[in-house]
């Protein structure tokens, strides 16, 4: 008998990175392999835009986890097992604000990853459209929705089995993906799969600073925009709460843009005044409803289908 594959893929959010361990069998189910996970392996700190300024502490936070997969995939298979890295919208934001530095935490987790025995085939940040379709194919997989095993003992596609639409909502960026039912009309939207024998067509976006992390960044730019002084009164805080941010630390991202007035040295207090209603308003501010006439939309303009069945959410 051939014995089971292994792939190792490095999962590099903007908050943190993780490195999932899979194994498969060598033979195929209907041109699609059946993959479980071995062991999940969290790396210790923070993700890897973070180290733009010390690029070689991104490379060395992976080894921890590289060594742990070392011991799982049999030393005779390691040189065979398909490595990758792929990086979400912390590193499409770095990309943005400086595409050097990018390029120089790429390298240095790509000569780290380079120095283990195993098949490394890149590391490179995933579109927006990829992130959220992988997601996708992870929820309707582990809910058996693209393929089960039947009681004659077989993989089978589920007949009557509604696939579910996925939603993940990250630390800089939130995709939604589904099978919308109709042509998808921007094909930058578009994706196509076939996955055990069946194929699928969806609609995939990933709105970047939409995110937990930058959208909360944005809702604060927000306040401090509409308020003269350097005390921030914010409402999605608890009543009593208090913390102090400098005017540099807030608008240190891309997706907020410092009005010119500010200076970078100043710091703002800010101040929760627990007021879900007075949140609820601050936060649909950042979103615009309006679509205009040129088709359906999201938010801010985004083409977007109309959404049909159940979705699925996690983050």
């Amino acid at each position: 008998p051939v014995p089971p594959q292994y792939g190792l893929v490095f999962d590099a959010g903007s908050t943190h990175t993780s490195l999932y361990i899979y194994r498969w069998p060598a033979d195929k189910e209907n041109g699609t392999g059946i993959v479980s996970q071995v062991e999940a392996c969290s790396v210790s700190g923070p993700g890897i835009s973070s180290y733009a300024d010390n690029p070689a502490g991104a490379g060395a936070s992976l080894k921890p986890c590289l060594d742990r997969a070392m011991e799982i995939v049999p030393a005779e298979q390691q040189r065979e097992t398909p490595t990758y890295l792929g990086a979400t919208a912390g590193m499409r934001l770095l990309r943005k604000e400086n595409s050097t530095k990018a390029e120089q935490v790429f390298a240095e987790v790509s000569k780290a990853i380079g120095e283990y025995p195993v098949d490394f085939r890149g590391a490179r940040i995933l579109t927006g459209s990829e992130e959220g379709s992988f997601g996708w194919i992870t929820v309707n997989y582990l809910l058996e929705t693209l393929v089960k095993f039947s009681f004659a003992e077989r993989w089978e596609h589920p007949q009557d089995t509604e696939v579910l639409g996925a939603l993940d909502l990250g630390g800089a960026s939130t995709q939604i993906t589904f099978q919308p039912g109709v042509p998808v009309e921007d094909r930058n939207t578009s994706v196509f799969f076939r996955l055990y024998g069946t194929n699928y067509s969806l609609y995939s976006h990933s709105y970047l600073c939409y995110g937990q992390t930058q959208a909360l960044k944005m809702l604060l730019a927000a306040l401090h925009q509409a308020s003269s002084s350097a005390q921030i009164l914010h409402p999605c805080y608890p009543r009593g709460y208090q913390e102090n941010v400098t005017v540099a630390e807030l608008y240190d991202s891309p997706c907020v843009h410092a009005p010119s007035s500010a200076s970078p040295g100043l710091v703002l207090t800010v101040t929760g005044t627990g007021d879900p209603a007075a949140c609820g308003v601050a936060v649909q501010r950042l979103f615009n409803f309006s679509c205009g006439a040129q088709w359906p939309c999201g938010f801010n303009g985004v083409y977007q289908p109309p959404v049909r069945g159940h979705f699925f959410v996690s983050s």
